[in-house]
């Protein structure tokens, strides 16, 4: 049991998994987020507002924005090697076909509901043009915008995010403890009937000598209730309540968007690698990608900045682990995605939304009664 307060509990005191003495493989790191790579920022605009019957463009409104920076705002120009995979691809990761032919991307990573995912790609081509106008004046820009359903919560036809909400969230990355749960993004999401929504954490990795950080970051939206497993417990069977109730026909569209990063220094078909390990730290919730599920999956690694830049006119050099010592970078993976995905349901609370739609929140008695301990925040 870690007594790290950032391990515990989000900046505004919301519980994590750790806090129910829930118990984990890996060391983390100091914050146990993706935002332990250093340069690494994430911002979040929150949208909730409204309750009541659904008027379409008014609300409810429950849904938000994700932004994830890979660089400091002063080299986001710089490309980042990267590797991405679709284990179902009922969703949608744009800038997927560049990062598939050169192994690499820039530019921030924005995370949101399936109808604003084109609001959120344009939005960072518009705040890059205000904050680092030289690196789109002369050129063009292929930014990564993913996306999960919020449509049960939300009214996703109303179009509510705005490219100032977009703008908001880059504006507001930052490093250090992140916020979980129905934030940003992550807002109006939905994992095993239970509310979730935004989650992260960190593994520390050693590596002849040296000490490398791997971070994951989900937008959870996934999964049915009788899969749910807790670090081995097979849960669904005995969480039937509380249960989503259905103010109207709730329809299956679920899905998880998982960002993996690492300061270790790795080639494109290393972070492809990487990335094709997320869906076994899903697998070890129970989640385990049905048809409906849009499963997409990327990794990048902040290493190597100059010969991912490959200027023109002379030899590009990269330094890079071998692929034989690969195997701790797997487990690191796979650890901090299973993390996540159980921080963005402990930090979490009930979740009424369009025509009266409920979710409950994980039972917090529940996992003190399971994991014996009582909560720990701070």
């Amino acid at each position: 049991m870690t007594d790290n307060p950032h391990h515990l509990a989000t900046p505004s005191g919301k519980p994590r998994a750790r806090s129910f003495g829930i118990g984990f493989d890996g060391t983390p790191g100091p914050f146990n987020a993706i935002t332990d790579l250093p340069g690494v920022a994430v911002g979040y605009a929150t949208l909730i507002s409204g309750d009541g019957p659904l008027i379409v463009g008014k609300g409810p409104v429950r849904t938000g924005v994700t932004a994830i920076l890979p660089r400091p705002l002063a080299d986001l120009a710089i490309p980042v090697f990267a590797g991405m995979f679709s284990q179902n691809g009922n969703g949608e990761l744009t800038g997927s076909h560049i990062i598939e032919e050169t192994g690499a991307f820039n530019f921030p990573i924005t995370i949101t509901n399936t109808h604003s995912c084109g609001v959120s790609r344009d939005g960072t081509l518009r705040w890059m043009q205000r904050v680092l106008p030289t690196a789109v004046d002369s050129a063009w820009g292929l930014p990564v915008a993913a996306e999960t359903y919020d449509g049960f919560l939300n009214d996703i036809n109303g179009h509510h995010l705005t490219f100032d909400h977009v703008a908001q969230a880059l504006d507001d990355a930052n490093g250090g403890p992140i916020e979980e749960g129905s934030v940003g993004g992550g807002t109006g999401m939905i994992t095993f009937g239970f509310k979730a929504g935004s989650g992260t954490a960190s593994r520390i990795v050693g590596w002849q000598g040296n000490s490398y950080t791997v971070g994951a970051f989900v937008q959870s939206n996934f999964g049915k209730r009788r899969n749910f497993t807790l670090r081995g417990l097979r849960a669904g069977s005995e969480l039937t309540e509380p249960a989503i109730r259905e103010g109207t026909p709730r329809a299956e569209k679920g899905s998880i968007i998982a960002v993996v990063a690492t300061d270790a220094p790795f080639l494109p078909h290393q972070m492809k690698r990487l990335a094709r390990r997320v869906p076994l730290g899903v697998a070890m919730t129970g989640g385990f990608g049905y048809h409906s599920s849009g499963d997409i999956f990327l990794a990048f690694s902040t290493a190597n900045p100059a010969a991912a830049l490959a200027p023109s006119g002379r030899i590009a050099k990269a330094d890079f682990i071998p692929d034989t010592d690969i195997d701790p970078f797997f487990d690191a993976v796979i650890q901090t995605v299973e993390e996540s995905i159980l921080n963005a349901l402990a930090a979490n609370d009930d979740m009424t939304g369009r025509n009266g739609n409920f979710v409950p929140a994980l039972p917090k008695a529940w996992l003190k009664e399971k994991f014996g301990l009582k909560e720990k925040l701070g």
